[in-house]
């Protein structure tokens, strides 16, 4: 905690000493990759979840790799510097994003290097890890769960601030007013945060933003088929988080799984990096 709370700020724009970049060919186009640590090491793949990015975990990767695990980050299909992946890309082309777009990019990112592998879905790619869990639990070590909507259905209905606009607005238009919201930094994000989560716009495809909330009103219930695979499963979240612990507390209890919140918001990654982290480890090497 005393490390978390002594963070300084830093350009969210570099990354961590000693990274690689690289590129992974997925179904839906090339998706932008940043891997850290030693070769051999444990594999642990970061997914970032909507308007987000592999630079989400800046603070995160060098603790993983310190640890002696091999760890990486992806931008999601039409997300930052995976912008030009999209549904036109796939065989055949397609319109939309859609869920099964999103499962068969994460595969093919885990197919790409050993397996199994630990794995964190972050916020929407929480739930496109639990459809890849479910159907391929072999390629999991272990399933980490942050901030990820944790209602079946129309998971929008629990957001403290958007939850009564999910009933009325359609889930499409829900989009524009979320990248508003992040570009004049409602979630009173630090200053040098706020700037890079804004230059990320530049190159996020809105359509891609509004066809993911549309699919988080399509949240599949899958506890059943997680339960069944055993894979060991973390749900971390904050106090802050866009919904509420209660919400967290009954989604870990469906999965079977440990629960651990911190007081930060919806995300802990850039907020509490350092035991977030630390119970990835505990998790992991479990």
């Amino acid at each position: 905690m005393a490390l978390d709370a002594a963070l300084a700020p830093i350009d969210w724009s570099v990354l961590p000493q000693g990274a690689v970049r690289d590129a992974v060919d997925a179904p839906s186009g090339r998706l932008a990759r940043v891997t850290l640590g030693p070769t051999e090491g444990p594999r642990v793949v970061l997914v970032p979840g909507m308007t987000g990015s592999k630079e989400d975990f800046t603070l995160m990767m060098p603790l993983f790799a310190a640890a002696g695990f091999r760890v990486e980050s992806f931008d999601l299909a039409g997300q930052y510097e995976s912008a030009a992946a999209g549904p036109e890309n796939l065989v055949p082309p397609q319109r939309r994003y859609t869920q099964q777009l999103f499962v068969d990019d994460l595969l093919a990112v885990l197919e790409s290097g050993p397996l199994p592998a630990h794995v964190l879905g972050y916020s929407f790619a929480g739930t496109v890890a639990q459809v890849a869990a479910s159907r391929n639990p072999e390629l999991f070590a272990s399933l980490t769960l942050l901030s990820a909507p944790p209602l079946a259905g129309r998971a929008l209905r629990g957001f403290k601030v958007l939850g009564p606009l999910s009933h009325v607005v359609p889930p499409r238009a829900l989009g524009p007013l979320f990248i508003s919201a992040l570009r004049h930094n409602v979630h009173r994000a630090p200053r040098e945060r706020a700037v890079f989560v804004t230059a990320r716009f530049a190159l996020t495809r809105p359509s891609s933003v509004a066809d993911i909330m549309a699919l988080m009103q399509r949240t599949p219930e899958l506890s059943h088929e997680l339960r069944a695979a055993g894979i060991p499963i973390l749900v971390a979240t904050g106090t802050g988080d866009v919904w509420h612990t209660a919400a967290h507390r009954a989604f870990a209890e469906r999965l079977g799984a440990r629960l651990f919140v911190l007081p930060t918001g919806h995300s802990p990654c850039e907020t509490a990096p350092h035991q977030l982290t630390e119970a990835m480890l505990e998790l992991m090497r479990g």
